[in-house]
């Protein structure tokens, strides 16, 4: 098993919902991206998506687009974000699911990139342009290092597709529970729960929902559906404002510790 399927077999027999969070690599800088992860780690999150600076992410609202920027004129690359991954394996086991587009994986060369991904303890991969249909190559080397593949669905999924993706998919079903580019909202989408019951009846993975969940209270109502919880833009959007703040790393971590806590019985 992968650290994210040992992560999510814990959570369930603790019955307890998990917390996925995103960050930009290299927002506003590597060093202080690897000290955020840490302490994501100590707060209580249980996976961390680390998005790979694009030029291009078609499917990130602003906030995760202005990140992207800032890291690439700060020089992160994937290369960067592959040795980022290494130096922090010395210090967590947390697991790690690097967030790209197809773009910066073909760049890097596809077998290169699976095998450096294993090399340095990445533990899963969700190419957000990568539909299962065109991405056969990509299943397969991801399959043959042990790294789990994570596909999306959406509100206008069909049972086939559900089908389709649960097959293909390891470690959790990314439930992208709106239309649209990622970002914060000031209300959730009403039909989050019977899409997830949905989803269970053709899949027994564990579902993850994301996008637009922005605050506690959301973070209650998508926990009350959802095996884990993820939160993208607002976090950013946290590492964005304070990232002159000396104490940037810990104002961060207090942010997401509010989303956590909800999902903990906490507030």
């Amino acid at each position: 098993m992968s650290r994210i399927s040992d992560r999510f077999s814990d959570l369930k027999r603790r019955g307890r919902t998990g917390f996925i969070a995103y960050l930009t690599a290299g927002d506003p800088d590597t060093e202080t991206t690897r000290q955020l992860i840490l302490e994501l780690d100590r707060r209580g999150v249980d996976v961390v998506e680390l998005g790979i600076p694009f030029s291009d992410p078609l499917a990130d609202g602003p906030v995760i687009q202005e990140a992207s920027q800032r890291a690439l004129r700060a020089g992160a690359s994937t290369g960067k974000v592959v040795d980022l991954v290494a130096n922090l394996r010395r210090d967590t086991e947390i697991p790690l699911v690097l967030f790209t587009y197809f773009n910066p994986v073909h760049n890097y060369g596809l077998e290169r990139f699976a095998h450096d991904a294993k090399a340095v303890g990445a533990d899963g991969v969700l190419v957000l342009d990568l539909p299962p249909e065109e991405g056969r190559d990509y299943k397969r080397l991801m399959d043959e290092r042990g790294i789990d593949t994570i596909f999306l669905l959406t509100p206008t999924s069909r049972d086939d597709r559900i089908r389709l993706i649960s097959d293909c998919t390891t470690g959790f079903i990314y439930y992208v529970s709106r239309t649209g580019v990622t970002g914060e909202r000031e209300s959730l989408e009403r039909n989050i729960g019977a899409m997830v019951q949905r989803i269970r009846r053709h899949s027994s993975k564990p579902v993850a929902v994301g996008f637009g969940i922005s605050n506690p209270a959301q973070s209650r109502e998508v926990g009350r559906h959802a095996d884990a919880v993820v939160v993208g833009s607002a976090i950013v959007r946290q590492v964005g404002a304070r990232a002159k703040d000396p104490d940037v790393v810990g104002r961060v971590g207090q942010f997401v510790e509010t989303l956590i806590e909800p999902l903990r019985g906490g507030a």
